[in-house]
């Protein structure tokens, strides 16, 4: 659901380092926001610092949250540590396999632009 962000509140957080901030701004200003923010019902941001600064570098209004309902006994904070947690980054050889990949996509060679124009055709032809 889309929450304005003036109405997200934003307590003390443990992360204090945002990072590249500037390259996530440019991800969701090209891409848009993959994941949404997590928030608790009365609009306390739990998890996606880092986006909800990017969205207001922007200049959105809204921003994509999801309302959690927090377990009995689980704290905020407990939310905030095992959402930073359990993340993984790609390791160097998955992103230089995914980073070729998305090469071969973007320019893919003779013979699959060849296929892709014999599908098209014929696509085209049956009208599927």
């Amino acid at each position: 659901m889309q929450v304005p962000i003036a109405d997200i509140i934003v307590k003390r957080r443990v992360r204090k380092e945002m990072g590249d901030l500037e390259a996530l701004a440019d991800s969701m200003n090209n891409i848009g926001q993959i994941s949404p923010i997590v928030i608790t019902e009365k609009n306390v941001l739990l998890a996606g610092g880092r986006r909800l600064e990017a969205a207001k570098r922007l200049g959105w209004r809204t921003i994509n949250a999801i309302i959690a309902k927090l377990p009995g006994g689980v704290t905020m904070l407990e939310v905030e540590i095992e959402e930073n947690k359990q993340r993984r980054d790609f390791t160097p050889e998955e992103s230089a396999r995914a980073m070729k990949k998305l090469y071969r996509q973007k320019h893919p060679g003779f013979f699959r632009r060849l296929w892709n124009s014999i599908i098209r055709f014929f696509r085209m032809l049956f009208k599927l």
